[in-house]
């Protein structure tokens, strides 16, 4: 069993090295698809420890987690990246922030009443909008990308985004399970993104978006399927939820498992941590923009302002008077 690294032109035995809170990327040259394979263990523990969630929620949590993962370390960036959802669903609004080079927070707001054992994923965001937000830190233009949410899961999101804006096909999996033996951790998660990019101009041909006022009865011009993009997506059907958040089963392997056929490249893993962006400075800098009297508004019973990081949970106290100087 061998499969190829990415430093040098010899195969190697595959790696069984179970490497949790990393980012594994790879290439399938005869399918001209890339991709990145995510495995979160204590990081996504932390994240979800912190808040509490009901099990509907935690889950949902986990996969976009996940899912911003995959798609802000694909991109070439330094800064931060967020992926925010905001429906009438269950889950009325989470936000997941990722700040280069490996900075990971998360936070979901729901309603309680509506959860409950029959809620169906879809049900959990509801009709609304996920947007993709980047912010580079070299001052470049921020960009937004936003797709509508009409009840479809954040796989199905996914895909829909690339299709309105790179107009590259993709295909993302997405998976998060409770209390899988391994590691010491409560919850697990993980995710594999194929992307098709040939480099023949020919393949890349993609069909023409809806204008949104083509007369009626006007049929899209489809492009055939492209075969190595065919098999790409079928191969990634048949992985099995339950071995994306495996704590036994290493990335390599299950890159094995999917493309030994046509033979992988795996490039240097990158880690992932959850670390907020939440500190004493940032706070006492927010809160001296406050005037004297609304600062006294903030002040509780004991004479301090408390302040709750709706990301991680920490709980900070500051004296009113130290902002009088």
């Amino acid at each position: 069993m061998t499969i190829q690294a990415s430093r040098g032109p010899v195969a190697r035995p595959v790696s069984d090295e179970v490497r949790d809170d990393a980012v594994v990327p790879f290439a399938v040259e005869p399918l001209d698809v890339r991709g990145r394979v995510v495995r979160l263990g204590a990081t996504i523990d932390h994240i979800l420890a912190k808040h509490g969630y009901p099990t509907p929620v935690a889950r949902l949590v986990g996969e976009a987690c996940v899912l911003t993962v995959l798609l802000a370390t694909s991109l070439k960036i330094e800064g931060r990246f967020q992926l925010q959802t905001r429906g009438d669903g269950a889950i009325g609004m989470l936000v997941v922030d990722f700040d280069t080079p490996d900075r990971l927070r998360a936070l979901a707001r729901f309603d309680a009443d509506k959860l409950g054992a029959r809620l169906r994923a879809c049900d959990l965001l509801g009709t609304g909008h996920l947007a993709v937000t980047v912010e580079q830190s070299d001052g470049t233009s921020r960009y937004q990308g936003i797709v509508s949410l009409q009840g479809q899961g954040l796989e199905d999101a996914a895909r829909q985004y690339f299709d309105q804006s790179a107009q590259i096909p993709t295909r993302v999996r997405l998976a998060v399970a409770e209390n899988v033996t391994g590691a010491g951790v409560q919850w697990r998660a993980g995710g594999v993104m194929t992307q098709f990019l040939p480099r023949s101009p020919e393949r890349r041909y993609r069909a023409d978006l809806d204008p949104g006022d083509a007369p009626g009865g006007l049929t899209m011009a489809t492009p055939p399927a492209d075969d190595a993009w065919i098999e790409a997506e079928a191969l990634l059907a048949t992985i099995e939820d339950h071995e994306l958040v495996d704590p036994a089963l290493s990335s390599e392997r299950l890159l094995y498992r999917l493309f030994h056929e046509q033979g992988v490249t795996v490039f240097p893993a990158q880690d992932v941590r959850d670390a907020c962006r939440c500190s004493n400075e940032r706070i006492e800098a927010m809160l001296r923009r406050f005037t004297p009297l609304e600062r006294r508004d903030m002040t509780g019973d004991d004479g301090l302002i408390g302040v709750t990081c709706e990301f991680c949970s920490t709980y900070r106290a500051f004296d009113p008077a130290s902002f009088e100087s």
